[in-house]
């Protein structure tokens, strides 16, 4: 028979292979909301993250492998409902958050403060929820009438192309980089960060990238207008600032007063912001034209 001693020391070590995901509302809405269930026991928004931060520190301590989640209140009703399962049980919350899990946007708990944590994962959670929208607008736009090709798949393909050649231009440096495209009704959005030394080769993070190739390749699947803005800084240089148009399922370099125009007019009332100091706003530079140049898919 084992012994009561070795018993909970094996069960200790079980635990740490078991990992664990939190479902936090980050925001106070989100978790007002969640009060008109009776068997939620907080009534205070920053005493609650609190006690979030408090167990996730005790699970980290615990040695296992923790991740959190953004929890919907409006998401978990239509789960509920979906599911014909009582929103107030913790159990079916419980329930609702390792779906999360599975499929969701999830950041790994390794210490950071609530500070930092939350506004990562509103981050990481909009970006999830961008690219599935782009991948489903690709996924939409069926087979080319004339070439019988997977639009989608082209269009991806093109836009990885275009990334990589801009990057390549790019040279050495810290890069930036943010692309725009409006699809029906909202704007997509998309950040990549990629850092060159040398002439050695571009690291990036593989998600950004995905992330970002994919709403690019969504403006040029639906033939929309949109754009992309390049960041570059180097030690002991001003940033430098680039911007392209797209247009026609290609990249078409903005001149140096576009760039600028875009950069120092506020988008919402049109009117002239000073320039930003310390950075030189220049042209968008020329790509290397493609072999396999996006054709006609419409």
């Amino acid at each position: 028979m084992t012994e009561p001693g070795t018993t909970a020391s094996m069960r200790r070590a079980l635990r740490r292979e078991v990992p664990s995901t939190v479902g936090l509302l980050a925001d106070a809405d989100d978790f007002t909301a969640m009060r008109r269930y009776a068997t939620f026991a907080f009534d205070d928004h920053p005493d609650y993250l609190r006690q979030v931060e408090g167990l996730l520190k005790s699970l980290a301590n615990q040695g296992g492998h923790t991740t959190v989640a953004l929890f919907d209140p409006e998401e978990y009703a239509q789960y509920c409902e979906d599911t014909g399962l009582d929103p107030d049980r913790p159990a079916n919350r419980s329930r609702y958050t390792a779906e999360l899990a599975a499929t969701g946007a999830l950041v790994a708990y390794t210490g950071q403060p609530m500070a930092t944590l939350v506004p990562t994962l509103i981050d990481t959670t909009v970006r999830h929820a961008t690219w599935e929208y782009a991948s489903t607008l690709l996924a939409d736009t069926g087979d080319c009438a004339s070439c019988g090709k997977d639009i989608g798949r082209a269009a991806f393909a093109h836009a990885s192309r275009l990334l990589t050649r801009l990057l390549e231009a790019a040279g050495p440096g810290s890069h930036h980089l943010v692309c725009s495209v409006p699809a029906d009704d909202q704007l997509l959005l998309a950040v990549l960060h990629a850092t060159r030394d040398g002439a050695g080769p571009t690291h990036l993070d593989s998600g950004e990238g995905a992330e970002f190739a994919t709403v690019l390749a969504a403006g040029i699947a639906l033939d929309s207008f949109g754009g992309v803005v390049l960041r570059t800084q180097r030690p002991g240089t001003p940033d430098r600032l680039h911007g392209w148009r797209l247009t026609g399922g290609t990249l078409q370099p903005l001149t140096e007063a576009e760039v600028f125009s875009a950069y120092c007019t506020d988008a919402h009332t049109g009117e002239p912001i000073a320039p930003e100091p310390g950075v030189d706003y220049r042209a968008g530079f020329a790509l290397t034209p493609d072999e396999d140049d996006w054709p006609s898919h419409h």
